[in-house]
């Protein structure tokens, strides 16, 4: 049967599905709960343990493993991969933790085995294989990943058919289908209270979204190591917002280097309109009420490995042969993959242009370049191994002479035994790539050169002997910002390279010595261990609060989101408050307009006939004090309301207020000198000329800086530094500076709040219902001003407090409702409810506010 996984796509793709052959049983999961764990699954339980122990889950697109199968005996015999970082990471774990690995196996198992190579691996070396379908895994990993993605992410667009694969529908859709099969394995060896998940790289970005839907509180990280492009070239990819979304359904996203993280904090609040902060040293992303946070931090090297590698045999063998091969000469070491974006080419024309610029060197310095195998192939490694050859061929031509060649090219698997030999003799270590995730060879180069008591032997130099290195990195490269005593190049500009490689070679012993010592304690300090430890650290932290919130899941395919909310953040319901409102005497209530009374999409902005009928029934009721609290201007509310007698009005945000149409307006006392006006509005003047779209809107208690029509990102910067600018130039001024919804302005609604309950409680009538109702960033003032209430002291009881917000999202109000229509709702309810009090006698009246006393 083919597998369910492959073929179901939640609603993901269409299109004509490929052939699939069979899939091996369900395995058995690797930990379990016990009978009465109370945890709801969709899978069976092989089997149960009496114990429950906490997993971390890595998947990965390939197993840590090595596989190969005997010819004679026809088994399958497996190792575990000491090079794969995968497998180094675990150091970072607490000795207690159970380490599952999900992923590939780099070989094809035929169907009929596939039972028993899971039952394998699992029982001996906890590692889950996903067998994809060998034309699944064709288009998935070789068409939309390695040839599509890869590219993109490396800033090459497919600009004409050769050069890159253009997005292909059905590449897309075998992505998908690979992403849902791993989500399946992941499904089985899980515990969502328990455990977590650990995604990496591109390959499985579609992966958080499979496992948010099936467990909407798993423990999900995920970290890219490759780059992540700006915004300008991901937003050419047609599936740009299903990624991203994907990518948000995890709790914790990491990246080498800040500008990787930057790039996705861009493209998110470009494509998606979200906004990121910095909540205590971590960087935010608010998603349905669920903060994705972001990591920023390089992997580093596994030291033991390493130091292992040196001290091996081989090693020291080979740094012999090297120093009788290359005596007197200065090794420049490269190591790099078959790649186009290696800038290997590059890297041998700025060894040519050397040798041209300083004759000198001639026959004195040599480039070994290590070519590690493809990892694709295609037409365009193909290419560039071409010209790499020819290149070289030519200089070597040129000025080469009988025992010596500037470069010397090994296009080998080389076991890193006698990379690390290469890198203890070379005297500097060039890394030019174009475009790179990481790039490790600079970190292990380092290493290698401060040695080991071993290797000291074999290079014949003495123990105590002081350590140098250099290093040349392309500016383009993850590790870059962390080698701050590196020589940092253009790869492009082969003569700034050139010029580089020269200081390199002729720099003194002594500054050698200091930059290399600098950079040992860096890489021996951030290593694979500290890595992966500060990952799991703030992964933890991060989901700590899963299960002290109600979570809802919504939206179809790759739009699946997780609504995340406070267990006390609800609906308001309409019958409550009614109810309150009924057996209630002294009521304030609180209404935002845009966005609460009237729609934002409303192309007209005043209030219709229903919502005048409402106000005025409403206000109508002697217990009620009712206000509109809005940022427009007085005139237009006046004229907007003109019918309403009894209800009060605050604009501005209450910097002026009048208790009834009878009523004079009243300005509020924090800032009856303007003369802060003319200090504030030449410098919003100068953030409005430098931002296209901006605006200033003058208000008479207010300037309010408008930048919804601006660049999103460059718009919300400005707002920033607007308010740093404002808050600094008014620190002795009497007005309070606030940042809105795409605006920054002067005066807050939670002002107006306090000013007409402390009223209402100094003329002997205190509040014992208070209704709140907003819809943006300005109202939360109202909702803390409201809640607070309920906490002053001289209230003879504590009033019902209402805060309401439109839409679910956090907030610091209470209660929500869906919309305006809502809003409408409620108020039609409330006039009911006031009508029935007002139509009683005037008897009935007086005993009612008899009691109430």
């Amino acid at each position: 049967m083919a597998s369910s996984s492959y073929i179901s796509l939640m609603d993901l793709a269409s299109g004509d599905m490929f052939n699939s052959p069979q899939t091996p049983e369900r395995i058995s999961r690797v930990i379990t709960v016990p009978v009465d764990g109370g945890i709801t699954d969709d899978g069976d339980f092989d089997s149960l343990s009496s114990e429950c122990c906490e997993k971390t889950i890595i998947v990965a697109n390939f197993l840590p493993l090595q596989a190969q199968k005997d010819i004679k005996s026809g088994q399958w015999l497996f190792s575990f991969d000491e090079d794969s970082l995968l497998l180094q990471m675990k150091d970072g774990f607490s000795s207690d933790t159970i380490v599952v690995y999900v992923g590939s196996l780099k070989v094809d198992v035929d169907p009929k085995e596939q039972d028993e190579v899971s039952k394998t691996l699992l029982e001996e070396f906890n590692c889950v294989p996903t067998f994809l379908p060998p034309d699944l895994q064709k288009k998935f990993y070789h068409g939309f990943c390695k040839q599509y993605l890869w590219p993109l992410f490396h800033y090459m667009l497919p600009m004409c058919a050769d050069y890159g694969n253009r997005f292909d529908r059905l590449h897309w859709q075998a992505y998908l289908s690979a992403n849902k099969i791993f989500a399946d394995k992941i499904i089985e060896v899980t515990n969502p209270e328990k455990d977590y998940v650990w995604v990496h790289d591109y390959h499985l970005m579609a992966l958080p979204t499979f496992l948010r839907k099936h467990f909407h509180r798993v423990k999900l990280g995920f970290f890219l190591h490759s780059p992540f492009p700006s915004s300008e070239i991901y937003r050419t990819l047609p599936v740009r917002e299903e990624i991203l979304k994907a990518l948000l359904n995890a709790d914790l996203i990491g990246f080498h280097t800040f500008d990787y993280a930057r790039h996705f904090l861009t493209c998110c609040s470009r494509i998606l309109g979200l906004d990121h902060e910095s909540k205590r040293g971590h960087i935010g992303l608010d998603y349905f009420g669920r903060t994705v946070y972001m990591k920023i931090l390089p992997v580093g090297i596994h030291m033991g490995q390493l130091q292992s590698s040196l001290n091996h045999p081989s090693s020291s063998t080979k740094v012999k042969e090297i120093v009788a091969k290359f005596n007197g000469k200065k090794i420049i070491i490269g190591v790099d993959d078959m790649d186009i974006f290696k800038g290997i080419s590059l890297k041998v024309l700025a060894m040519e242009q050397l040798l041209q610029q300083h004759p000198e060197l001639q026959g004195k310095v040599v480039l070994i370049q290590i070519v590690n195998p493809a990892r694709s192939t295609g037409k365009d490694v193909q290419e560039a191994k071409r010209e790499i050859y020819e290149s070289t061929e030519r200089i070597n031509d040129v000025f080469g002479f009988p025992g010596y060649e500037p470069i010397v090219l090994i296009d080998r698997c080389v076991p890193f035994y006698e990379k690390a030999a290469y890198y203890a003799c070379a005297e500097c270590c060039i890394v030019n790539a174009v475009r790179d995730g990481m790039n490790l060879v600079p970190y292990k180069y380092i290493v290698c050169r401060q040695g080991t008591s071993r290797m000291d032997e074999a290079l014949q130099i003495a123990p105590e002997s002081p350590r140098t290195s250099m290093l040349v990195v392309s500016e383009f490269i993850g590790c870059s910002p962390s080698l701050s005593g590196a020589i940092r190049v253009n790869p492009w500009n082969i003569d700034a390279v050139a010029d580089a490689l020269n200081m390199a070679i002729t720099m003194p012993g002594v500054e050698k010595q200091i930059r290399h010592e600098k950079h040992y304690r860096y890489v021996s300090s951030h290593d694979v261990t500290y890595w992966s430890q500060s990952f799991m650290q703030d992964l933890e932290r991060a989901c700590k609060e899963h299960y002290n919130r109600h979570c809802w899941g919504f939206g179809f395919g790759l739009s699946f989101r997780i609504l995340s909310i406070s267990p006390s953040f609800r609906k308001l319901s309409i019958d409550h408050i009614i109810s309150v409102h009924r057996r209630t005497c002294r009521r304030a209530i609180f209404l935002d307009y845009d966005g609460t009374v009237v729609p934002h999409s409303s192309i007209i902005k005043s209030p219709g006939p229903e919502v005048i009928l409402f106000m005025n029934s409403i206000c109508s009721d002697p217990k009620n004090t009712v206000f509109i609290v809005s940022g427009r201007g007085k005139n237009s509310l006046s004229d907007w309301f003109a019918q309403c007698e009894n209800l009060g009005i605050a604009a501005e945000h209450g910097y002026f207020i009048r208790w009834n149409r009878r009523s004079e307006w009243e300005t509020f006392p924090i800032a009856i000198d303007f003369g802060w006006k003319r200090i504030a509005e030449p410098v919003m003047q100068l953030y409005t000329e430098a931002t296209d779209g901006s605006f200033i809107e003058s208000k008479e208690s207010a300037l309010v800086w408008h930048h919804q029509d601006a660049d999103p990102d460059f718009g919300s910067s400005q707002a920033k530094e607007l308010l740093d600018h404002l808050e600094n130039v008014l620190a002795n001024e009497p007005v309070v500076v606030k940042r809105g919804h795409q605006i920054v302005e002067g005066v807050t609604k939670g002002l107006v709040a306090k000013k007409v309950l402390s009223t209402m409680i100094s003329n002997g009538e205190p509040p014992d219902f208070v209704l709140c109702v907003g819809d943006d960033r300005s109202d939360e003032d109202m909702f803390e001003s409201i809640s607070n209430t309920a906490y002053i002291s001289s209230l003879p009881v504590s009033p019902e407090i209402f805060a309401c917000t439109i839409g679910q999202k956090p907030s610091k109000a209470r209660y929500y409702l869906d919309d305006t229509v809502d809003v409408l709702k409620l108020l039609s309810g409330l006039t009911g409810a006031s009508s029935s009090t007002t139509s009683t006698s005037n008897t009935e009246t007086e005993v009612s506010f008899e009691s109430c006393a």
